[in-house]
């Protein structure tokens, strides 16, 4: 702890999006960062708490106290030593995570919590740019082989720390680039793709091979896998979308929000998609079903396609502004969050059910919408009343970004006779083993979506337990 003092006399600064009027406009991202004395300067807030609540709310366990010190004194790749300890990728955390941490920051009772998402950047950044960050191949090959289908961050971390542990690692990629949810749901506004390239080519350089445009299970089987490997480390995520079965769903003009997501990222990418598969906001009037982070980055990707109008609505309640006493700190408040994408034009509506789509010649035209009323039972439950006033809103355009349910059956899951949970994600017992020998499963694949944070992690620890299955 440097600066003893820092937390009292220095005030958060948080670096700020680049102007609404100038970002909207391309897919840059729009997250500015602070010159390096500001960043030192701001570290320096870290009050090395006696019980560092945002090293317990990190899924990754990250060492922020330590880390943020090492910065402020200067010694940036003591920092990035650190921070990669625990976090194979911090250059897509520090982009982004939700910042569990800094939730749970003992100076968030101030609402004035440690900028440790951004710092976490900084670092990272300052990393590749001044050359901390190189290729380290393990010394020593096991002669064992693994795996690793999907290439998520879940699939990247469980790569990166198997070959690190001297096995040699194959990823299997069904798309043609690799970086899963990374590359293809996220705009880059959040997260530019050459972020994911530059640490790809970093864990190629270290051994770890990469094979692209294969499905195991439609293009490789199986059992092919299975027979050639000592190992095989499932991280295929979770990408059966939750649909919403009301008339008019088969109109032209209602998508899932990851079709929508994945073809601008392939555009931007130079992928050819044809003019009758595009599926494009520009002069009509879009209507995001889903009030999460998917639907918000659908928000943020319609305006830059040139949307004439923008409505988010959610069936859930509207989230308290400020604290909620149903979520105190330390834990992760369930409260409002805007995002740059909501900043930059849109209308957003809560308790909201979709009934109905309406079509003319084919095409979408209306969408019919119902307020409900959400109450509690005596067990704490929540209950939906269905309140009888109903709307009619345009929309020419319609994204439902409502969520996944499971991962996809067909392929590699059906193949193997991988057994299922009552959710139906893949079923793993505590070593991350599945109910077929030799396979593992990590990250969204057996917990069902969540965060990249926790993807990565998940990874980490999937990957200890195939190292411990292989040495034994």
């Amino acid at each position: 702890m440097g600066n003893p003092k820092a937390f009292l006399t220095i005030p958060r600064k948080e670096a700020g999006y680049r102007p609404v009027e100038e970002r909207k406009y391309d897919f840059g991202e729009v997250e500015q960062t602070l010159n390096p004395e500001d960043r030192r300067i701001q570290a320096s807030r870290c009050m090395d708490c006696g019980v560092p609540f945002c090293h317990w709310a990190c899924p990754l366990g990250n060492k922020q106290p330590e880390w943020q010190d090492l910065v402020y004194k200067g010694k940036w790749k003591e920092a990035y030593d650190s921070l990669e300890s625990t976090n194979d990728f911090p250059e897509f955390t520090g982009r982004i995570c939700p910042a569990l941490c800094e939730k749970s920051c003992v100076l968030n009772l101030s609402d004035q919590p440690v900028t440790i998402r951004e710092n976490e950047a900084a670092i990272a950044e300052r990393a590749f740019n001044e050359g901390f960050v190189v290729p380290k191949s393990p010394k020593k090959r096991s002669g064992k082989t693994v795996a690793v289908i999907g290439s998520g961050p879940a699939g990247l971390a469980a790569a990166n720390q198997l070959n690190r542990m001297g096995h040699t690692v194959t990823v299997f990629e069904k798309d043609s680039y690799c970086g899963g949810l990374l590359r293809y749901g996220i705009p880059n506004f959040k997260l530019n793709k050459t972020v994911i390239d530059r640490r790809l080519a970093v864990m190629a350089a270290e051994g770890v091979e990469f094979r692209t445009n294969c499905a195991v299970g439609v293009d490789v089987p199986a059992k092919d896998i299975l027979k050639k490997y000592d190992a095989v480390c499932l991280t295929i995520g979770s990408e059966t979308p939750r649909d919403l079965k009301v008339d008019g769903r088969d109109l032209e003009g209602v998508y899932f929000a990851m079709e929508f997501l994945k073809q601008q990222n392939q555009i931007i990418m130079g992928d050819h998609i044809a003019d009758a598969e595009r599926i494009n906001a520009k002069g009509k009037n879009v209507l995001v079903i889903g009030g999460g982070d998917t639907g918000s980055d659908c928000v943020g990707t319609s305006i830059r396609q040139g949307a004439l109008s923008v409505t988010q609505i959610e069936i859930m309640p509207k989230p308290p502004v400020g604290a909620n006493p149903d979520t105190p700190w330390p834990m992760f408040p369930m409260t409002l969050k805007t995002s740059s994408s909501h900043k930059e034009g849109c209308e957003r509506r809560w308790n909201l059910d979709t009934k109905q789509f309406i079509g003319e010649n084919g095409k979408v035209k209306e969408v019919e919408i119902e307020e409900v009323a959400w109450t509690k039972d005596e067990n704490g439950r929540m209950l939906l009343a269905h309140s009888g006033n109903k709307e009619i809103i345009k929309a020419d355009l319609v994204l439902l970004a409502m969520g996944f349910v499971h991962p996809i059956h067909e392929g590699i899951v059906a193949d193997l006779k991988l057994e299922k949970d009552q959710r139906g994600n893949v079923k793993t017992d505590a070593l991350h083993a599945t109910s077929s020998a030799k396979v593992f499963a990590a990250g969204d694949v057996n917990t069902g979506a969540s965060l990249v944070v926790r993807a990565i992690d998940a990874g980490r620890k999937t990957a200890k337990a195939v190292n411990d299955f292989l040495k034994a």
